[in-house]
This record gives structure tokens, C-alpha cells and sequence, in this order.
């Protein structure tokens, strides 16, 4: 972990990354205070003590700290709880040469992120206890960004059998999810909604049904009509989200639709929620960043899954985010190599890595007037945290200090070359964005500082 970031030319803003002890006392004067928990935003300080938020509030330290604290001027900016961020594969164990708990550690902290929720879709799958401890164990070995798991909903994530849900939960995977398959079988999803009502826990569904989508690899219409590819209809996100609602409705069992990619498919979680079903969502940056044409001249770096939209969609996605349909904007991090992406369009895996930028993308929300700063750090943070029952996410008195310092206007490019994370598949080259997480601090221990 330990290192310096470079400057690559003016693109990327480097910091130190630091794996050190948890420090004494520390002081954050003169910061803008966010908890979207509570509602605080107004200016104020904040003081950790071994770890811990020790105190904070708008009237501490109104005439000057303690000689003896360690004091870090935030110059107005925002200080915000650390990131969460609940949907990241990680590719440890199996794919360590795509990216590891480590790496993505160095890349999440320089993204502000302090809490990370990885897929099962390892080699082997988090299907079991072993598995699920394997992830504890490795996080604690890397001692950086804490992270967490989900655990398989079937066996080897083969959408037949019910995994040991009850077990794997007490050993600590927070939610239960196929990863990037749909949970396709009605009665398999039926049941492990029952399952799940039964112990109070959660199931995640990739909402896209597997038959409509088979060997698509972009959006269905005139663009894909035009560059020969096969497509995925947009109504296979909204069948199935439809098809599990029923189920919810039967069941009583909570459900998260992930990465929201279409306008039906948020109209039908807002029909939901009205209803007051037990049900949340969340979507990720390219699905209200881009659309569709960002695919061009076969760029591999643009295919996902679920695939890019229309403009109608994208904009639909922003609607739901700003109206609260959509409770939570995960990276959607999913890390790959040269050789997985420098094929042809159709042999080409789906997904970017997104770590590094989660909070400048998602800024351009607040930058656009679409969203306010506060209701966009709730969706990166105690949203995600509440529907995973997490503790993170909040800045409270005796909290873990998980903080995030944040300059919300900095001007950068985004040039993928430096990132840290070990893979650099992400369509944004060369964009201008606002926004960067200037000091992240797990626990007390400062993970990534750009403050010096």
C-alpha cells in the first residue's frame, strides 16, 4: 500500500497512500460537514481519537483546539463520511492478475471510498464459509479500505440450489446475489425470497432476463442494427424486474434490483416503493453519464453489462435518482486485462473499473443541478450502508472514523493510465470532471492524502 502517486501529465491528481497505525488525536477544523444520516451540513469541526469520531459539531473548537492535537486545516472543504461502495469485484481469489483486495484498496482510497461489498464471482465462488472468510482474512492483511462480501444466492451461482443462506450470513456476507447472472428460475427465485424473509436478509438480483439477452452485447436498435452487433432489448431488465416484484409482493422477502439501466425498469421500482413494498435499487455512473453512442466505432472499453442505453433512459436513470427511487450509485467496478478487452466488440468482456471514479462522475449530478450535494452523499454513503444494515456511512460521535475529505470543484482529466487500480478499462479518457477526494481515512489511519 505504501507508495506515491505520480503526476501524469496535469491528468491525475497523485497523493501519498499510507497503510500506517491508527493516529492519536486528530482535528478536522474548518470543514463543511455533511451526514446525510442526520441532515448536518453546515461548518464546523470534527476530532478523532484512536480510531473513533471523538467528537464533532458547528461550536467545537470555537476558540482553538488543544495545543497537543494533530490539526488539519479542511479550508472549507467538505468533510463527509468515506464512501460505500456495494458493488465492486475485487477478482481475489482466481483473477489476481486483473486486480486484487489490495490494489483496489490503493484505487478506492484515492476515490474516497472507505468501505467496499465484493461480488461472489470468484474463482471458486463465494458459496461458502470458507469463502466468505477468505475475504475477511485477506482484508485484514491488507489492513487498508474495509472490506465486505456477498455471498452466492445458489451453489456455484448455477440458478439451482439455495445456498446455506442462514450460515454464510452469520460468518458475514451482508447480502446474497448470482453477481452478474439473474437469478432466471421463478421458483428459485420464489424460494430464496421466502429464505430470505425467514432469517431477515437480502437478496441482490442483476435484473436481466438471460434468454431475451443471450449473446447480446449492446443496447438492441438502430445503433446495434447498424454496427452488425446483436442486441439486448431494453424490456429484458424490466420482465424480470417485474416478474420479482410479484414475488415480492408473495413472499414478503426484501429485494434490490442492481444497476438500473433502463426508464421502465425505474418506473416500475417507483410503482413499488408506492406500494410499499420491501424493495431498493441502485444504478452506477455510466448509466447516467453516457449512452449508447459512446460504443462509436466499437470502443470494448464502452460495453457493460447491463449494456449502455438510450439518451431517454439515461436521463430516466437521473430522474429516479433525484426523485429517490434509486437509493444508492455503486461503481459497478468490474476490473479486466488488455487481452479481455483489445478483441473484437463481440468477444469482449462487459464492464469497467470505476473506483477512481465514482465521486467525480457522480458530482456532475450536483454540478448540473440535478441533485443536491447532500442527497448525492447519502447515495454514496449511508444508502448503500442502511440497505446493506451497515454502520458505516454516518459520521457520528464514537463512530469508526471512516472520512472522506472532499474538494467538490477541483477541475482534473481522467486518464485511465493512472489509476491504481490494476486494470484501466474505463471509456473516460481525456474527460474533464470536478471533484476529488482529497484525504481518505479508514479507522483513523489516513489511506490517501492529496492535502500535502
Amino acid at each position: 500500500m505504501a507508495g506515491t502517486g505520480k503526476h501524469h501529465g496535469g491528468k491525475h491528481h497523485g497523493g501519498k497512500h499510507h497503510g500506517g497505525e491508527r493516529n492519536g488525536t486528530v482535528a478536522y477544523v474548518n470543514a463543511r460537514l455533511i451526514d446525510p444520516a442526520s441532515g448536518m451540513d453546515e461548518p464546523g469541526a470534527l476530532v478523532t481519537c484512536d480510531g473513533t469520531i471523538a467528537d464533532l459539531g458547528p461550536r467545537l473548537f470555537s476558540d482553538a483546539p488543544p495545543p497537543s492535537v494533530e490539526v488539519v486545516d479542511c479550508r472549507g472543504l467538505i468533510l463527509a463520511p468515506g464512501l460505500v461502495d456495494m458493488r465492486t469485484q475485487l477478482r481475489e481469489p482466481g483473477e489476481e492478475h486483473k486486480e486484487t483486495i489490495g490494489t483496489a484498496s490503493a484505487a478506492a482510497s484515492a476515490g474516497g471510498i472507505s468501505t467496499m461489498i465484493c461480488l461472489p464471482n470468484t474463482d471458486p465462488v463465494i458459496d461458502d464459509v470458507a469463502g466468505v472468510e477468505f475475504v475477511a482474512r485477506r482484508a485484514r492483511e491488507v489492513k487498508a479500505t474495509k472490506v465486505f462480501c456477498y455471498a452466492a444466492a445458489t451453489v456455484g451461482l448455477a440458478g439451482r440450489e439455495l445456498t446455506e443462506m442462514g450460515l454464510l450470513a452469520e460468518t458475514g456476507a451482508l447480502a446474497f446475489t448470482d453477481g452478474t447472472r439473474a437469478i432466471a428460475d421463478s421458483r428459485v427465485m420464489q424460494r430464496a425470497l421466502n429464505y430470505a424473509r425467514t432469517f431477515g436478509l437480502l437478496i441482490v438480483q442483476h435484473p436481466e432476463d438471460p434468454a431475451l439477452a443471450e449473446n447480446g452485447v449492446m443496447n438492441s436498435g438502430e445503433m446495434a442494427l447498424r454496427l452488425g452487433l446483436r442486441g439486448i432489448p431494453r424490456v429484458a431488465e424490466v420482465m424480470t424486474i417485474e416478474r420479482d416484484l410479484r414475488l415480492v409482493e408473495a413472499t414478503g422477502g426484501r429485494y434490490h434490483a442492481a444497476h438500473l439501466s433502463t426508464r421502465e425498469a425505474v418506473e416500475a421500482i417507483r410503482r413499488a416503493k408506492a406500494r410499499e413494498l420491501p424493495v431498493t435499487c441502485d444504478t452506477a455512473p455510466p448509466y447516467f453519464t453516457l449512452n449508447e453512442t459512446a460504443i462509436g466505432d466499437y470502443r470494448t472499453f464502452a460495453r457493460l453489462s447491463p449494456p449502455l442505453r438510450t439518451e431517454e433512459d439515461r436521463d430516466a436513470i437521473v430522474e429516479g435518482l433525484a426523485d429517490g427511487t434509486i437509493d444508492a450509485i455503486a461503481s459497478d467496478h468490474a476490473p479486466h486485462d488488455q487481452d479481455s478487452k483489445r478483441v473484437p466488440f463481440a468477444q469482449a468482456e462487459d464492464g469497467i473499473v470505476g473506483l477512481e471514479t465514482l465521486l467525480p462522475l457522480s458530482l456532475a449530478l450536483v454540478h448540473k443541478d440535478r441533485l443536491g450535494m447532500a442527497d448525492l452523499i447519502g447515495k454514496l454513503t449511508c444508502g448503500p450502508a442502511g440497505i446493506l444494515g451497515l454502520g458505516e456511512g454516518r459520521l457520528r460521535k464514537g463512530a469508526p472514523a471512516d472520512l472522506a475529505l472532499i474538494d467538490p470543484d477541483k477541475p482534473w482529466r481522467i486518464d485511465p493510465d493512472a489509476f491504481l487500480s490494476k486494470s484501466k478499462n474505463a471509456p473516460w479518457e481525456n474527460m474533464p470532471v470536478q471533484g476529488l477526494a482529497m484525504r481518505t481515512v479508514v479507522e483513523g489511519r489516513v489511506l490517501h492524502d492529496r492535502m500535502t
